[in-house]
């Protein structure tokens, strides 16, 4: 019995020193880069003379999961690009930078394309509410700082087209 019980304790002790060694074949998960999808173009025009201060490749985020989504788990985006959401009715808005790692500037923008109010130079991974304070239909998001570089401001419009 006791011959038993040391053989035991033995190939116990070898199986377990045996998958100490093996090696982990488990395979280690790397994150998905998103890629920017460009669906059209959008230009902004200033308020007092119409011209193109603007250019911008667009993504669109049209449906409740896009906008849901936004420019989440992204790490970067280019100067000329930007995400426009629409939403179907002008409307009072708030987002927030949940699982945003890219600092933005969040332009609101209402139902006749004309620019109402901003969050500028919003802070990554933050939760807290970004309001329009006035009703909006679209929001433009496009890199931070960057509407003051383009001197973007209240009163300045918008037009996009789709691809």
């Amino acid at each position: 019995m006791r011959g038993l019980k040391l053989a035991m304790s033995m190939a116990l002790g070898a199986v377990l020193l045996l998958n100490s060694c093996k090696q982990d074949n488990q395979k280690v998960v790397q994150p998905i880069k998103i890629k920017f999808r460009k669906d059209g173009d959008l230009k902004v025009y200033e308020a007092r003379t119409d011209s193109v201060k603007a250019q911008f490749s667009i993504e669109i985020a049209d449906d409740e999961y896009e906008r849901q989504r936004g420019l989440m788990d992204r790490k970067s985006m280019e100067n000329d690009q930007g995400m426009l959401f629409i939403f179907p009715n002008n409307n009072l808005r708030s987002f927030y930078m949940k699982s945003t790692y890219i600092p933005l500037d969040i332009i609101y923008i209402g139902s006749d394309k004309t620019i109402v109010s901003f969050q500028k130079n919003t802070k990554p991974l933050d939760e807290s509410s970004l309001p329009s304070n006035v009703p909006a239909q679209y929001v433009f998001e496009i890199n931070g700082g960057l509407s003051d570089q383009l001197d973007i401001k209240v009163g300045d419009s918008i037009d996009y087209k789709v691809n």
